[in-house]
């Protein structure tokens, strides 16, 4: 019955290519020694190295009812921080596997196939955000985000910190695209500030889409092998 062993070779599957290749490893390193950083240096600014390498799923922790800083007592405090390590483990279980699938991806064209444009090469290259669910739902969730923000900016009289969710949803990188926007806050061109920094989220996005893309298409190769 293959249907009713999926799920348990899913893990499996995720594991491998989180660890198959340099770029997944050298990805759970740092990620290991965020952690560390995390416990020796508790108020330092590196502190939450952790939650933004493992984001943008780590991030999803604000909608969860656990986390550090939840109130109960002694157990149930224990028993959500050690809930909150496993979701942030997973994440970058899932993070290193994405990267893996990336460092993984190997053309399966013919011995001579034909020369490819620009075009075609860019096709191919952004083919994996948009030919699978998780690719698809994730750019939902960004477009969703994304107009969010462009409504609070533009029809609200008081945005408030709609950037939040976009920021949320295609970090870390994202973090690149508001460092570029933000001098143009207090200058002449603050017209332009929201505008460069949905562009540069809306590319985050997409990176990040054709990330967990190319992750779908490994599982799914995988999944179809046949059984030794």
């Amino acid at each position: 019955m293959p249907n009713a062993s999926r799920p348990r070779r899913l893990p499996r599957r995720l594991f491998a290519l989180a660890t198959d290749n340099r770029l997944a490893r050298g990805y759970l390193a740092v990620f290991a020694a965020s952690v560390l950083v995390m416990f020796l240096f508790p108020d330092s600014g590196l502190a939450q190295s952790s939650m933004m390498l493992t984001a943008p799923l780590s991030f999803l922790g604000v909608v969860l009812p656990f986390g550090p800083g939840t109130q109960g007592g002694g157990v149930v405090e224990a028993s959500t921080i050690v809930l909150w390590a496993l979701w942030v483990g997973l994440c970058a279980l899932v993070n290193a596997a994405a990267l893996g699938a990336l460092a993984a991806a190997r053309p399966t064209t013919a011995a001579a196939p034909a020369p490819r444009t620009g075009r075609r090469r860019t096709r191919d290259l952004l083919a994996p955000a948009v030919d699978n669910w998780l690719a698809r739902g994730y750019l939902a969730v960004v477009a969703a985000a994304l107009g969010f923000f462009l409504v609070a900016v533009h029809a609200l009289p008081d945005p408030g910190f709609a950037g939040i969710w976009p920021l949320m949803s295609t970090a870390p990188f994202s973090i690149l695209a508001l460092l570029v926007a933000v001098p143009t806050e207090d200058s002449t061109l603050a017209w332009l500030n929201p505008l460069t920094f949905s562009a540069g989220v809306a590319l985050c996005g997409l990176f990040n889409a054709v990330l967990l893309g190319r992750l779908a298409r490994r599982l799914r190769v995988r999944e179809a092998r046949p059984a030794a």
